[in-house]
């Protein structure tokens, strides 16, 4: 049996279980976080993947919902403390269409206002009006979204809507959160360009064009990147993980890599303690797993443990799109079709709003989309500690890729008849994928000094939660979101197990770099043992 007790295990080491110990550990509470992989992070990893001196962000890069987090308002000054720095600058986006139209997106309201109303009258004034209205609403749509949707709290910020403006407007609004992405842009814009700047920002909810609700949170991206921008941390993301490390430990937590959990022991219905897969057993009086519903109750928790009906939820769980990075080296910066654009911190590649439904269309039928839409970020521009001086690196992001590959939209790649992705075609579509910048990055092929690809399947391998190489540990789509996120026959962050806690992206309030789900269960159990 095990020696050691703590008064909490977490197990996994991304983002919601640094800010779970962190909590907890600040509380003087014993904590011990369990790693499967032999480096602690989950998503945030910095590493030299082509040469020497050439950092590059492996999964996760961009921070704007942490810095705009509870658990940064909690943590934030003994992060910065402990090292934590970020990089930012007035242009977080802009896209790039192929026929060399750009737009951006900055940091300042009127400037954004006029100038998308100088694209088609009317369109700065309906940007205005949309960025209005979230605010307006921003105390009942930031609980609903950060807050334990089963709790006080969203209740009575319910009420308070009903009270103020009334139960039938209160409902409209509710109806009217659930617009699409394509119905706001083609309803309140005329020109196809700021239509084009907004509509790749869905994917990176986990969304598409035509999902439900995903109008409402490419206006709360918006309002967001015009508030806070995209931060990078100083150095790569990794110096995140270092911080949390440091004020871990100097709490007295502990935190192990190597450290596969194979089981959450279970004694009266109460958690217990773990068992690793090397045999070795760690006892506690709260389990908190960042894992997938599928690895939960399909792998760690016996089957005598939870309903069948939860079980049955849990194995019917869906995964979305998978994703794709590609990180080059460059020996000197993109040139672009226009300076301003190699200082945006992410930059869309698209044809636009139609192309991107394609593209979102085609990936989930498995196919290799024909037009992707790509991301590129631009870390030096931002943060000069990332390459040697004058030259560049440049973290690519494919949101569109298929789990399990069924053809090739455009008929130029095999796939496997096992649907599995593999070397060759990973590095085929990789090639496609840098023709098309090329076209308008005169200078990339020839300034390219190092090239590292990430496929879907690279993805899960480097993190288990990352099922079929979706970044966001489940489908985001509405059945699986707000108060049916993970599951629909539990709440918040419950399990049927008592002492047991279930948090990450695969739970409420989804997926991203904000910790949220973490800081809950820590405040939780805080409140329990105080």
């Amino acid at each position: 049996m095990p020696t050691d007790r703590f008064d909490a295990l977490i197990v996994g080491s991304g983002i919601n279980s640094l800010v779970c110990a962190a909590m907890l550990a600040r509380e003087g509470k014993k904590v011990c976080v369990l790693e499967r992989e032999s480096q602690l992070g989950g998503c945030i990893r910095t590493e030299a993947l082509t040469r020497p001196g050439f950092l590059h962000d492996t999964m996760s890069t961009a921070h704007p919902l942490f810095v705009t987090s509870p658990a940064y308002a909690e943590l934030g000054p003994a992060l910065h403390e402990a090292g934590l720095a970020y990089c930012r600058n007035d242009r977080p986006t802009g896209v790039l269409l192929p026929d060399g139209r750009h737009l951006l997106l900055q940091t300042s309201r009127q400037g954004n206002v006029e100038r998308f109303e100088q694209l088609a009258a009317g369109d700065g004034v309906a940007y205005a009006a949309a960025m209005g209205e979230v605010e307006g609403n921003a105390e009942l749509v930031f609980a609903l979204l950060g807050q334990e949707l089963w709790s006080s709290g969203v209740a009575k910020a319910v009420a308070k809507r009903v009270w103020r403006r009334g139960a039938h407007p209160t409902l409209g609004f509710f109806g009217a959160s659930l617009q699409s992405c394509r119905a706001w842009l083609e309803g309140d814009f005329e020109s196809d360009l700021l239509r084009a700047l907004l509509a790749p920002w869905v994917l990176h909810c986990g969304l598409g064009p035509e999902s439900a609700m995903s109008g409402l949170m490419a206006q709360v991206v918006a309002m967001s990147l015009e508030s806070v921008g995209l931060p990078l941390v100083q150095g790569g993301n990794a110096n995140t993980v270092l911080a949390f490390r440091q004020l871990i430990e100097s709490k007295g937590g502990r935190m192990l890599t190597d450290a596969d959990v194979t089981e959450v022991m279970v004694q009266r219905g109460r958690a217990v303690g773990v068992k690793l897969t090397d045999g070795r057993e760690f006892a506690a009086r709260q389990v908190v797993c960042n894992v997938t519903p599928t690895q939960l109750y399909g792998r760690l928790l016996a089957p005598g443990h939870a309903p069948p009906e939860i079980r049955r939820q849990a194995s019917a769980y869906r995964y979305g799109k998978g994703n794709m990075q590609i990180h080059l080296a460059l020996s000197e910066p993109p040139q672009w079709p226009d300076a301003q654009l190699g200082e945006v911190t992410y930059l869309h590649l698209t044809g636009g709003l139609d192309s991107v439904s394609r593209a979102v269309d085609e990936a989930q039928r498995g196919l290799l989309p024909a037009e992707a839409t790509v991301c590129v970020a631009q870390p030096s521009a931002v943060d000069p500690s990332r390459a040697p001086a004058g030259q560049s690196v440049l973290w690519i992001q494919l949101p569109e890729c298929p789990r399990e590959l069924r053809g090739d939209a455009l008929g130029q790649i095999a796939t496997p008849a096992d649907g599995r992705w593999n070397e060759e075609v990973r590095e085929r579509y990789a090639d496609r994928i840098i023709e098309r910048i090329a076209r308008q990055v005169p200078n990339l092929k020839r300034s390219i000094v190092g090239r590292h690809v990430i496929s879907p399947a690279d993805l899960e391998r480097m993190n288990i939660n990352l099922v079929g190489g979706d970044p966001y540990s489940g489908e985001c789509s509405l059945d699986q979101f707000m108060m049916w996120r993970p599951l629909r026959g539990l709440k918040n962050h419950l399990t049927p197990v008592a002492n047991l806690w279930h948090i990450g992206a695969s739970t409420h309030p989804g997926p991203g770099l904000a910790g949220t789900s973490g800081f809950h269960v820590a405040r939780h159990l805080s409140r329990a043992s105080s």
